[in-house]
């Protein structure tokens, strides 16, 4: 079937409403004007870069004729990648999505062309073009699922990595999914992918997959670190991880630790601290600047964590030393003021001398660290946890409208990123001083769990028809 109009017929129409010459739109386009005849006639098919000019020519917004243009593509005519290849960028360029995802339906059926397919995707996915890197890896991890590809596993990785955001389930199904992909990897990304998943499955608080996760980068980190040695550097980075070998074997022992202090095990934890951060670093030494500055990095946090498990263990004298590391470490402000209040719930200790120091720090933001931003799901995690600790603070001190607020505070978060964990922490610490509230604080929590449960209903829904 034919498309109402194509882009010829569009040019042939503006150039009969205008008044110009072939002469005079070449001038205005820098188009040959033998070349605008010939297209005109049907003899020269349009490239993409003349179509951008004919656009441009004709006043109209960018990409406004792709449409059409894609139409005139998909009338049977072989999609040569040499067409191809540039009308796929221009619209990962243009943001124009729905175009993108009808031309790479129809290579999907073709082999041949997955390779530069995929090459195209990582290029895209370096330059931050996320969505459309998305619709290219899909493409190419459907067509190749029965191929047990390495090309195949790194298009699941990144489209792992693509839709992680500040949903937990969204996370945890794409963390799911990808998981089984994970040993077709390279063993030099496999390194970055078992972080990753780490990281999100310790953001939803399911630690006894941090820990199977932890051992077996701690295993895999250490045979290649052990092995680098016997090669060149370079060699020991290609195709790899995009830290040093060092940062994944002290990562692991990190990972082990926030199980064991999960688990409320915190001479074990101050174990796994000594590994990770001790000045020795049990005879692992650093070979160059970029694994001393990993070694550095893991001994701050090292010496942070050992405050933390030592006030958890009740030597609340050490807190004095851990608000002085915390007032030079402002990024961390949130997670340590977290467990600062948990000590406090726990042991009855008065805090308030340094919610005021720190309270212009105590907000919702992006953190980083020496290797760049901290992972989205678990800061989000930490600063709802670190409302609901708050609450129950002031809850515990008997100033319950400033619990109520920083309570509904933590739902609303929660609600916001589909964090099931911590809602329900929430409304049990509702519940249980329920008894405090006003008629306008009831009120207010019945509002909030109304969005609860329409979130959960509409989830079921979604879940029914899936």
């Amino acid at each position: 079937m034919k498309p109402a109009t194509t882009v010829r017929q569009e040019l042939e129409s503006y150039l009969n409403r205008s008044g110009l010459t072939l002469q005079q739109f070449s001038e205005m386009t820098g188009i040959n004007q033998g070349t605008i005849s010939a297209m005109l006639s049907g003899y020269r098919q349009i490239s993409i870069h003349n179509l951008d000019l004919i656009t441009e020519g004709m006043g109209l917004e960018q990409g406004a004729l792709y449409e059409i243009y894609l139409e005139e593509c998909l009338r049977g005519v072989p999609l040569h990648w040499r067409r191809l290849g540039p009308f796929i960028r221009r619209c990962a360029e243009l943001d124009k999505l729905g175009c993108l995802e009808q031309l790479v339906q129809a290579v999907a059926d073709r082999l041949s062309y997955m390779p530069v397919l995929f090459a195209t995707a990582e290029q895209f996915f370096r330059e931050g073009k996320r969505k459309a890197a998305a619709l290219l890896y899909h493409c190419v991890a459907e067509c190749e699922k029965y191929q047990h590809s390495e090309r195949l596993a790194l298009s699941r990785y990144r489209l792992f990595t693509i839709h992680l955001g500040e949903d937990q389930e969204e996370n945890l199904r794409a963390a799911v999914l990808f998981e089984d992909y994970v040993d077709r990897l390279d063993e030099g990304v496999q390194l970055d992918a078992l972080k990753d998943l780490a990281d999100v499955y310790a953001s939803l608080h399911q630690w006894d997959r941090v820990q199977s996760l932890a051992e077996k980068l701690e295993q895999k980190a250490t045979i290649r670190y052990r092995h680098r040695v016997n090669r060149k550097r370079k060699e020991a980075m290609d195709k790899g991880a995009s830290r040093p070998e060092l940062f994944y074997l002290l990562y692991a022992y990190l990972l082990k630790a926030n199980v064991c202090d999960a688990r409320q095990e915190y001479a074990q934890a101050l174990e796994y601290v000594t590994l990770y951060s001790d000045d020795a670093l049990h005879g692992i030494a650093a070979s160059d600047k970029e694994e001393q500055r990993v070694v550095e990095q893991f001994q701050e946090w090292g010496r942070a964590n050992a405050y933390v498990y030592r006030l958890m263990l009740g030597e609340v004298q050490v807190l004095a030393d851990y608000a002085d590391w915390v007032a030079s470490n402002v990024q961390e402000v949130v997670p340590a003021m977290y467990r600062i209040l948990h000590a406090a719930n726990q042991f009855g200790l008065n805090v308030d001398y340094l919610l005021d120091r720190f309270g212009v720090h105590l907000t919702y933001k992006e953190r980083s660290c020496r290797f760049g931003q901290y992972n989205t799901q678990i800061v989000a995690d930490q600063y709802v946890r670190y409302l609901c600790e708050l609450a129950q603070y002031y809850f515990r001190t008997r100033r319950y409208e400033m619990g109520f607020r920083q309570l509904f505070e933590g739902m609303e978060l929660a609600l916001r990123f589909n964090h099931e964990s911590m809602l329900i922490r929430c409304v049990r610490l509702f519940e249980k001083f329920r008894h405090e509230a006003s008629r306008e604080v009831q009120d207010q929590y019945k509002h909030l769990f109304c969005e609860v449960e329409k979130n959960y209903e509409k989830k079921n829904v979604l879940v029914d028809h899936t």
